[in-house]
């Protein structure tokens, strides 16, 4: 995040303690928006930077737990893309990593909630999409200069009943 390279320089003796609390901001950040975005049904939190936001339920690897997170995304039909960039950081965002282990996951946009099956898009299915992405939300394309993995973009599409 930005505003925690601001507030730590990396020379710094508490350098250290930046990723803790950047991380813990963060979680404070989306567990706000999650709340927020519930309660409104999507009037507050359901847009960021003019950008749609919708809501992410995953399972945790690990724990076995739900975990819900807000996410932009862009529709194309019935299909919904969002981007794993983690804000550009050179590891994953958790909720990618619980999805590649289980590729349920369950999506609210406003009131509405669907049950969807997440999916890596092809490469090419990338290039024709990351072009709408980063002009939906220009920042994506910062984060690929950023990071040395590739951002991948995520396809969920309902699940069949």
């Amino acid at each position: 995040m930005k505003i925690c390279s601001r507030i730590f320089k990396e020379d710094s003796k508490v350098s250290r303690k930046r990723g803790k609390f950047c991380t813990n901001g963060q979680r404070l950040f989306s567990r706000t928006h999650v709340a927020f975005y519930r309660l409104s049904r999507g009037r507050i939190g359901g847009r960021l930077w003019n950008a749609p936001v919708l809501i992410l339920t995953t399972v945790g690897r690990k724990t076995g737990k739900k975990r819900t997170t807000p996410v932009l995304y862009l529709r194309d039909g019935d299909r919904i893309m969002i981007v794993a960039s983690n804000g550009g950081r050179d590891q994953e965002p958790s909720w990618w990593t619980n999805l590649q282990h289980d590729h349920h996951a369950e999506v609210r946009i406003k009131s509405e909630k669907r049950k969807m099956i997440a999916r890596k898009a092809s490469e090419e299915e990338k290039s024709d999409f990351w072009p709408l992405l980063t002009k939906m939300y220009p920042a994506y394309s910062d984060y690929q200069r950023k990071t040395k993995r590739e951002i991948p973009v995520v396809i969920l599409t309902e699940e069949s009943r």
